[in-house]
């Protein structure tokens, strides 16, 4: 059986998605929102049997690899759940994989997850806890209703505070647990995937949700350290779009828009007048910054500091 695997992020520290350096293909288990050698060479594999259809190999796991991943699986008979685990590379005839189980598929908690977050994290809730018998529907990404309703269901049958936010205690939980994944029966996990926009989309809020805790460092551009606008040119540049490297030319350069969508980018003034700091928009309020004494955090705009700063969104 697979065990679901908590990994808090410390105060100020910095949170990487598992890599293995010079790691050899099945060495680990490769989810969405990873970036490695590992994936590159998942992509070429599913490249040969017809499954990635992507026009290179990126090195980034993201929606389109996902959608590849699932396919593999059922077309392969085995679990379907978008990621490349011990059963799916023992199907590959990966040398060294095995199919056993409790070899490593994990769910880390990252950040505590509420009613309108999106994006793998979600996702990878949502798995664990229709696992372990408390149905979040399907694994769409989406922390609705339903998903709420779960995660209420799981806590108050763990004894523990029963708000439906999935917070360190309700991972820990989980983490007791013993979690077999199984395919959904709905196919909305794919519903979204006509939509190149939507899967854009996705696909940057996951790269900058895979860099949660780097370090503020002032003219930083890369994952050993972000200023605010080296963090935004940063994320968009792993997805395939160029932007200016300051907050003020940013914001000449994006269509404001009256309210603010998932991906777009929302302005403050702080320490001058003017646009000076700027973040990605998850919704819900909520928006993923390099802040000064924070370093890649999410925050949420509505609160008294950042609502009295805001100054409105732009959209690339």
């Amino acid at each position: 059986m697979k065990k679901v695997v908590l990994s808090v992020v410390l105060a100020g520290g910095l949170f990487v998605t598992p890599t293995i350096a010079d790691a050899a293909l099945g060495d680990q288990t490769l989810r969405e929102g990873m970036r490695h050698g590992d994936v590159e060479e998942l992509q070429e594999f599913l490249r040969s049997e017809g499954y990635f259809t992507f026009h290179t190999s990126t090195g980034y796991f993201g929606e389109i690899t996902r959608s590849a991943v699932r396919d593999y699986q059922r077309d392969s008979g085995i679990a379907v759940d978008g990621i490349a685990g011990p059963q799916t590379f023992s199907s590959m005839g990966v040398t060294g994989a095995t199919a056993s189980s409790g070899s490593g598929d994990w769910i880390t908690y990252e950040s505590t997850l509420r009613q309108g977050a999106r994006g793998a994290s979600v996702r990878n809730l949502q798995d664990a806890l229709n696992s372990v018998g408390h149905s979040a529907g399907s694994t769409d990404g989406i922390f609705g209703p339903k998903t709420a309703d779960a995660v209420r269901s799981f806590q108050r049958a763990e004894g523990i505070a029963v708000d439906g936010i999935a917070g360190p205690q309700t991972y820990r939980a989980l983490n007791g647990n013993s979690v077999v994944k199984s395919e959904s029966t709905s196919s909305n996990n794919n519903s979204s995937s006509g939509s190149s926009s939507s899967s854009s989309v996705d696909s940057l809020i996951s790269t900058a949700q895979s860099l949660t805790g780097t370090p503020y460092v002032w003219g930083g551009t890369s994952p050993s350290g972000f200023d605010c606008s080296g963090f935004l040119q940063y994320v968009f540049n792993q997805n395939g779009k160029s932007i200016p490297r300051t907050v003020a030319s940013i914001h000449s350069a994006s269509t404001s828009v009256s309210s603010p969508q998932r991906g777009d980018i929302v302005f403050f003034e702080t320490y001058t007048s003017g646009p000076s700091h700027a973040g990605i928009y998850l919704g819900n309020g909520q928006f993923i910054h390099s802040g000064s004494s924070t370093g890649v955090t999410v925050s949420d705009k509505n609160t008294s500091y950042w609502s009295q700063r805001y100054l409105g969104a732009g959209r690339m």
